[in-house]
């Protein structure tokens, strides 16, 4: 988070837009590989939502032991890339999609799982973080 007023270098504003640019066209190249009918469930969605919480805690973990990072990776892997790669809004128009076509039951399931799957891949990925990268 950035506090009011802050002064953002330029430098940083390039890290979140490059890492937003990668994020996006894997998003993106998702979305075209796993095609979904309008009233199907959206698991391209869940996808990246779940593995994007996961890598969050990934990168929670490798940072967290090592103060010294560069300084542009939170920037530019956790803002920009997985800013990029996960997408609140696509849920949102995907549960009222399927609301739309009387499929309440599977936009709650879709909800239920985001959030479920979600919440237990952010401190997965940091266990698999912290055994890939050891602290010192």
């Amino acid at each position: 988070m950035v506090e009011p007023g802050t002064v953002v270098e330029p430098v940083v504003l390039a890290a979140v837009a490059l890492g937003g640019v990668v994020g996006s066209l894997g998003r993106y190249a998702v979305g075209l590989a796993v095609p979904q009918p309008a009233d199907g469930f959206p698991s391209a969605t869940l996808l990246v939502n779940v593995t994007g919480a996961f890598a969050m805690g990934l990168l929670v973990a490798f940072l967290v032991d090592r103060p010294g990072s560069h300084r542009l990776a939170r920037p530019f892997v956790g803002v920009g890339m997985l800013g990029g790669w996960t997408t609140f809004s696509a849920l949102a128009v995907e549960v009222v999609a399927l609301a739309t076509v009387d499929r309440v039951q599977v936009a709650l399931l879709y909800v239920g799982a985001t959030f479920l799957l979600g919440t237990l891949a952010v401190p997965a990925g940091a266990v698999v973080g912290q055994r890939i990268w050891p602290g010192p």
